[in-house]
């Protein structure tokens, strides 16, 4: 029994260490960017030694894909809290895409997962994780739409990613002063021109 109380123990104390290097990291990201923020800047942040940040990470560039890995995880649990099996198609599509661009709006996200995330991780890296994520949620969203007959059937991977480049381009003109209501509004535009006629 002790000895399970002190793996235990062992597991919070290295998970506890993870997180408080990740938050650190994440903080430092968003305000200075991956290419300005150091290895010693982050430590001293968390509170943990070098050695800490090399058990748990590879280098800087492992480190900054759990940051986004976290923050994209973050976004598809909002898409997924505002658009509920229960509530339409269109309307589903459309609360998903309002709450992609509200929660892109968290200080220093579009820097981390649409600016810093393809330079650092690469394209590949980055869709990598939008697909475990929020491209996730909205592919299930697009399937289930066509499914239903509410939506034309069209190429779902292709139409998945022409969409989502359309949203990280409304969340990266919102980030630069963009009105977000002109954005929702073209998307909704667009969300409409792929919904079929309700049938009688």
């Amino acid at each position: 029994m002790q000895e399970k109380t002190e793996r235990r123990s062992n597991r919070d104390r290295t998970e506890a260490t993870r997180a408080l290097l990740i938050e650190a990291a994440r903080t430092l990201f968003a305000e200075k960017s991956y290419a300005e923020t150091s290895t010693p800047e982050i430590v001293a942040a968390a509170g943990v030694t070098r050695g800490a940040l090399y058990h748990h990470f590879a280098d800087k560039q492992e480190l900054f894909r759990a940051v986004a890995e976290q923050e994209a995880a973050s976004v598809a649990a909002e898409i997924e809290a505002a658009a509920p099996p229960a509530i339409g198609a269109r309307e589903a599509l459309l609360a998903g895409s309002k709450t992609y661009l509200q929660a892109m709006r968290a200080p220093g996200r579009t820097r981390l997962l649409l600016l810093d995330g393809p330079a650092v991780l690469g394209r590949t890296g980055m869709d990598d994780i939008d697909n475990r994520h929020g491209n996730r949620t909205l592919r299930e969203g697009l399937a289930a739409s066509m499914r239903t007959g509410a939506m034309r059937r069209l190429p779902l991977a292709a139409l998945t990613g022409l969409l989502a480049a359309a949203f990280d381009r409304a969340a990266l003109a919102i980030n630069a002063g963009a009105s977000p209501e002109d954005e929702i509004t073209v998307i909704s535009a667009v969300i409409d021109g792929l919904m079929l006629p309700e049938r009688s």
